[in-house]
């Protein structure tokens, strides 16, 4: 046990973990903005419509959504290596599958099983990296490592995303992580060592799949009224059997000992709105940037290579800005930050909303940074504030809970705005046109959320004057938060 603890910090070996975990991260959030500009051509190799598109997208981030929570749960229970390695499995194979998909239906299936392989990997890469580096300011600089360099994956998935698309069709953006997961496999089954958290909580199955049948029967419902009418019998079922998961949800977990998700912690005013406002960030996010690629190769004419280069500016604004979120927040406080960034993004979206075919890309390119700056500006302070809103034990998972938020936002965000688009469409107005409305509406809703967080959102700042070590005092935290998206 003594020669397995040295072997675990010393430091040949942290830095093993450390590439290792990182480039776990980098997989998943690559797969995030990589997919994003493929969508054009799968649309047109494929055969499929917008409704298609959308499901591609969601079926991964509701699975991502849904199941993170659990993740870090399993990872603590039945071992971080065996999880974090079998989500890298997971994810590798699925996304072979997805590369070989004949048709959407194959490929949506696909994209689910991807979605289960990130919820595993994601939370248990940080609880390794967490559980190596016991003392508090070398964890804070572990994970700041983990967040920096994995997170290069987001700046890096546009562009990959339109050379492999253009080179070899978009199957190329799914096998691009076999020989990634490979490697991970088996440097990961012969270098990381294993661990696990008796004490952690039962894993709440009740819960988790309540929760998953829920938001998937309104995400269901979302995507799937536009095309088939929203007063189709089989539409009003969706929407009446999502009020009733979600209404069983709710009660379930209010009467389990060790929920998935304790009702108790929004009694808190700044964990509500912290995370009310996590939900409107990844939905203006997320389904605004569903359409950026579509919007230059369908309404300006751009190659799928040209159009990945041209939606760079948010992701490279969001690498780039937030670093510097969290120093911000420890230094005006919470209130003024996400306040701000929100204010940014969502005039950001709304300029969006006036742009048009012939609008030059030099008049494009800023809209599309100040949206990324101003959401780089919410990530880490929404999430630093549900941490502080709740008990120093509990500071993993309030982090797990903002970042599930976000993903059902987002989740929402392209079931929503997909709709507007498609509506705008069957009364008879241009594809472009649909885009304007769905841009216009996502920063009509970021600036209301903005007014809300001036309003209500706790002006204190992070106690101890920095966010990044209060999320991280638990060893045993799978803050998959500390980057910008999973």
């Amino acid at each position: 046990m003594a020669a397995s603890s040295a072997a675990v910090g010393s430091r040949p070996n942290r830095a093993v973990l450390l590439t290792v975990t990182c480039l776990g991260q980098f997989m998943v959030l690559l797969d995030n903005t990589i997919v994003g500009a493929a969508l054009p051509d799968m649309r047109h190799r494929l055969h499929t419509q917008l409704t298609g598109l959308q499901w591609i997208v969601d079926a991964y981030v509701l699975l991502v959504a849904m199941l993170l929570l659990s993740g870090g749960v399993f990872a603590d229970r039945f071992g971080r290596k065996r999880v974090y390695l079998s989500g890298v499995a997971v994810f590798t194979v699925a996304s072979v599958l997805c590369s070989l998909a004949p048709s959407v239906g194959w490929l949506v299936a696909g994209r689910v099983v991807q979605g289960i392989g990130a919820a595993a990997l994601a939370p248990a890469s940080l609880a390794l990296l967490a559980a190596a580096h016991p003392v508090p300011q070398e964890r804070v600089k572990a994970i700041g490592l983990w967040a920096g360099l994995s997170g290069i994956g987001l700046a890096a998935g546009p562009v990959a995303g339109g050379v492999l698309t253009e080179a070899f069709g978009w199957p190329a953006v799914f096998l691009v992580n076999l020989p990634i997961g490979v490697a991970l496999l088996l440097v990961g089954l012969r270098c990381l060592e294993e661990g696990r958290n008796p004490s952690a909580p039962p894993i709440d199955v009740p819960g988790t799949v309540l929760s998953a049948l829920g938001v998937g029967a309104l995400t269901y419902a979302l995507i799937e009224g536009g095309a088939r009418g929203w007063t189709a019998p089989v539409i009003l079922g969706g929407f009446t059997a999502a009020a009733l998961l979600l209404g069983a949800f709710a009660a379930v977990e209010a009467r389990r000992s060790a929920p998935m998700l304790p009702l108790r912690l929004f009694r808190q005013r700044l964990f509500t709105v912290s995370n009310t406002a996590m939900v409107v960030v990844g939905f203006a996010l997320m389904g605004s940037s569903f359409f950026f690629s579509q919007f230059f190769v369908y309404v300006q004419g751009s190659s799928v290579l040209r159009a990945g280069l041209q939606t760079l500016p948010t992701s490279l604004a969001m690498v780039v800005v937030s670093p510097y979120a969290g120093r911000l927040a420890a230094r005006y406080g919470f209130r003024i930050v996400v306040t701000t960034g929100l204010a940014l993004a969502g005039p950001g979206l709304l300029a969006l909303g006036l742009v048009h075919a012939d609008t030059g890309y030099g008049n494009v390119w800023w809209r599309l940074a100040v949206v990324g700056t101003g959401f780089a500006l919410t990530l880490s302070p929404l999430t630093g504030a549900a941490v502080q809103a709740v008990g120093p034990q509990e500071g993993g998972l309030a982090s797990g809970i903002s970042s599930t938020a976000r993903q059902i936002g987002a989740v929402l965000g392209v079931a929503v705005l997909g709709a507007v688009v498609r509506a705008r469409q069957s009364g008879g107005a241009s594809f472009g046109t649909g885009l304007n409305s769905a841009f216009t509406t996502a920063g009509a809703v970021t600036l209301a959320t903005a007014v809300f967080t001036g309003l209500w959102l706790t002006a204190s700042k992070p106690a101890g004057g920095s966010a990044a070590p209060q999320r991280t005092t638990n060893p045993d935290a799978t803050d998959s938060d500390a980057v910008t998206a999973v």
